[in-house]
């Protein structure tokens, strides 16, 4: 695999064999000494055009665990800030050798552009509205684990409902084209106003009403409301947003047996979930967050080339 762009890309094998790896590389976690020398003399540069906490600090340690020199380069600090295109920073650090870009950019496509310009791989770590994933993958995992300890395995007739600010999320494409790839059923829960354009081709169940399926679902997805983004007023107030697709405690009491919930951060608390579903014993927000480093491992050592030469753990 050279590049990770979209999760569009990834066949059921090849999404496969990444949850595998990182189902694997999550035993490292729990050592005392968590380095693995399979990507030693490999240079990783984190390049991120907006600010991160998880993802950026994810990839770097994922880097680090795999012994590759890893480089963080942000907008501020490089000569974007003065001017200089994107085109001519990549191409600038891609003739220094480097093996790999993780890069996350404002503008969607950006990451397609890099991946067309430079030698190296390109790991997507989002690109404005368009996709993240890395971020669909770590949810996967979590899911996969979910179901695996209620003794199941597979997407098969699962459900899964994703719900809140589909607009500005670049989370529900690549959940979207994931799940699907992995056999799961999905239905997305938004006001008609946080609708993406051209969403009734993407082959999967919408609806407006979050009530008419909470009980029926096998994971609650819940996604942050991007205030940033806005332009506009997409609904009255905060108070009925939360009332119509925020995961309640009501809405959580009626959660069928065995379901779960996901949210991949960072939350509004009080907005799109209650700090009661947060908090719930079903919550798998810290287990997604706990699979992130594991899967960013597994994603750079198969763009770096070792996913075929099997991987001394």
């Amino acid at each position: 695999m050279k590049h990770l762009l979209s999760s569009g890309d990834l066949s059921l094998a090849e999404a496969n064999s990444i949850l595998d790896l990182a189902d694997q590389m999550q035993q490292v976690q729990s050592r005392q000494v968590k380095k693995l020398p399979v990507l030693r003399g490999r240079t990783i540069v984190n390049v991120f055009f907006e600010d991160s906490t998880r993802t950026r600090t994810s990839f770097e340690i994922a880097g680090k665990w795999l012994s590759a020199d890893t480089i963080n380069v942000s907008a501020r600090g490089s000569s974007v800030s003065k001017g200089e295109s994107l085109r001519d920073t990549m191409l600038t650090l891609d003739s220094m050798g480097v093996d790999a870009f993780v890069i996350r950019h404002p503008s969607s496509g950006a990451a397609h552009q890099v991946a067309n310009w430079v030698r190296a791989g390109v790991v997507n770590a989002g690109d404005g509205q368009h996709e993240h994933p890395t971020q669909s993958l770590l949810d996967a995992l979590a899911i996969r684990q979910h179901f695996r300890k209620l003794g199941q395995d597979g997407w098969a007739g699962k459900r899964i409902a994703i719900v809140g600010d589909l607009l500005h999320s670049r989370v529900v494409r690549s959940n979207v084209l994931l799940q699907r790839t992995l056999g799961a059923q999905i239905v997305l829960v938004a006001p008609p106003t946080l609708l993406p354009t051209g969403v009734e081709t993407w082959g999967v169940e919408v609806t407006t009403d979050f009530d008419q399926v909470v009980a029926d679902i096998d994971i609650a997805m819940m996604l942050r409301v991007q205030t940033e983004r806005m332009t506009g007023g997409f609904f009255p107030t905060e108070r009925e947003y939360a009332d119509a697709y925020g995961l309640t405690l009501e809405r959580l009491n009626r959660l069928k047996p065995g379901a779960a919930i996901c949210h991949p951060g960072p939350m509004n608390r009080g907005m799109e979930i209650a700090s009661e579903a947060a908090d719930a014993a079903n919550s798998l927000v810290l287990d997604q967050v706990a699979a992130g480093v594991a899967v960013r491992m597994s994603v750079l050592y198969h763009v770096l080339g070792g996913a075929s030469e099997g991987i001394p753990l």
